[in-house]
């Protein structure tokens, strides 16, 4: 009976041990839980809530640890704010998925021997100069047959919902189209050196090939490229354009112009139809009935459209997208993913399909409006973002995010997140008074976080912001 009371006894005592110790584990791993999302919460005061640069702005921040599927801190996480060009995140999600590995830059068919009818995709890369290869310019150049072009496809205005119309002369607001041709951007540039207050100005698209560079010269209804600028050397002057017209005309300016690019007025197509014609000999003429009827939906156009041709790789368009913050890639790649999923082109209703479907289930239902952010409509949470960058790495993987996602150093972040870079990938986004930033971040602990961080409403410097959340993220990162 002794010996039977020392076992039972032994037994109830390792049990109580046993006990004790998952009890304060579990206390343990509490305890240190709520103790870093105490920590992160003291240093978003401390170095962003704080700072004299966005006491009076309106911050969100999300911090969410996918292995766990828990957020470690969340400040106005759920609240809207204009994420400015975040809103690429969302627009390469749905390009990364149905784009497919190489984009598709045409699509056709041969009506009979002698007639060839394309479909034109919305494709930037054509004779765009980050591209050497042109397999489009090659078929074009080699096709025999009478070339027409269907445009029904196109459903969109070459400016997007909410844009700010007066930044048309600028190079970041190039128009949209079906049949973009190099970035649908000019280079004005200055020929030789002025003699007596002469100049000589070149147009020419932002092609790396061959061209004739006098080609714009029709196009901008300007008898001659020689201009007369006052009586001094310098040339004190940029160039702008007409609203709605290929016509440029000089502007007094504090910089002495050395050369500048300008978008320049798509008209449907009529531009880009033009300078193929007239800079590559290719003949390509609209036709005059439409072969697709109104209700005309994908199956039935591309059970027309059967040939197709690919031009560059998809990762190739969207890694320059995500690093330089490209706004007409954006757009474009928008357009085309509404092309290969409705067979047309069509901002609203691409969105309204993927909010619908891929985003059904975002924590707060986003105001989306463009592909690449210059709308002041778009309307997102830090949670929204948080959630997308979580389908991103779970549906396309941390390798092919790396590669397309800038880190420290490069890109939009070229001059951020240099001191021990690689742990951070992520986009950035300016508009005047906005500053965003969300992406990746790998602790030192080699832990994978998810975090965006969205400010509006400031008044300081965006360098000053930047430099703020840049402290608070590195923090984050040494610490957990």
């Amino acid at each position: 009976m002794s010996y039977e009371f020392r076992i039972t006894g032994k037994k109830r005592l390792f049990k109580f041990i046993k006990q004790f110790v998952i009890l304060n584990s579990s206390f343990i791993i509490l305890f240190s839980s709520c103790s870093i999302e105490k920590q992160i919460s003291k240093s978003a005061q401390a170095d962003v809530l704080s700072t004299k640069a966005l006491l009076a702005a309106h911050v969100g921040i999300s911090i969410f640890d996918p292995a766990e599927n828990k957020y470690l801190y969340n400040y106005q996480g759920d609240k809207y704010f204009v994420p400015a060009s975040n809103t690429k995140i969302p627009t390469c999600y749905a390009a990364m998925k149905y784009l497919g590995d190489s984009l598709v830059g045409l699509r056709y068919f041969s009506k009979n021997d002698s007639n060839v009818i394309i479909l034109p995709t919305g494709d930037p890369t054509f004779l765009h100069e980050d591209y050497r290869y042109q397999p489009i310019l090659k078929y074009l150049q080699n096709e025999r047959s009478k070339i027409f072009i269907e445009i029904k496809n196109w459903k969109e205005e070459p400016l997007g919902s909410g844009w700010s119309w007066n930044d048309y002369n600028e190079s970041y607001m190039a128009e949209r189209s079906s049949l973009p041709a190099f970035g649908n951007l000019v280079k004005i540039s200055l020929l030789g050196r002025p003699i007596r207050g002469k100049y000589n100005l070149v147009f020419k698209p932002l092609y790396f090939g061959r061209h004739n560079e006098d080609f714009m010269i029709g196009l901008i209804n300007t008898p001659s490229r020689h201009i007369v600028w006052a009586d001094s050397t310098p040339a004190n002057f940029v160039l702008k354009r007409v609203k709605e017209k290929n016509q440029f005309y000089l502007a007094e300016s504090n910089t002495i112009f050395n050369s500048q690019k300008i978008p320049f007025t798509v008209d449907t197509i009529t531009t880009v139809l033009k300078v193929l014609k007239e800079d590559f000999g290719i003949f390509i003429t609209p036709l005059k009935k439409s072969l697709l009827v109104d209700d005309a939906d994908k199956s039935q156009i591309f059970k027309m459209f059967t040939n197709q041709i690919h031009s560059q790789p998809t990762d190739s368009l969207l890694k320059p997208m995500m690093h330089r913050s490209d706004n007409f890639f954006a757009e474009q790649s928008l357009l085309m993913v509404s092309n290969e999923m409705l067979g047309v082109m069509n901002d609203a209703k691409i969105i309204d399909t993927i909010l619908k479907t891929d985003f059904k289930d975002l924590p707060q239902k986003p105001r989306w409006a463009d592909g690449s952010g210059l709308s002041r409509y778009n309307l997102f949470t830090p949670q929204d973002f948080v959630a997308i960058l979580n389908k991103m790495k779970n549906e396309f993987g941390m390798d092919r995010i790396k590669v397309i996602f800038p880190t420290g150093g490069e890109g939009t972040i070229s001059s951020y997140y240099k001191a021990d870079s690689g742990y951070i990938y992520a986009k950035t986004g300016t508009l005047s008074g906005v500053v965003a930033f969300s992406g990746y971040l790998y602790t030192k602990k080699g832990k994978l976080l998810l975090f965006s961080t969205l400010v509006n409403n400031h008044q300081a410097s965006a360098t000053d912001v930047r430099r703020a959340v840049e402290k608070f993220l590195q923090g984050v990162r040494n610490k957990y």
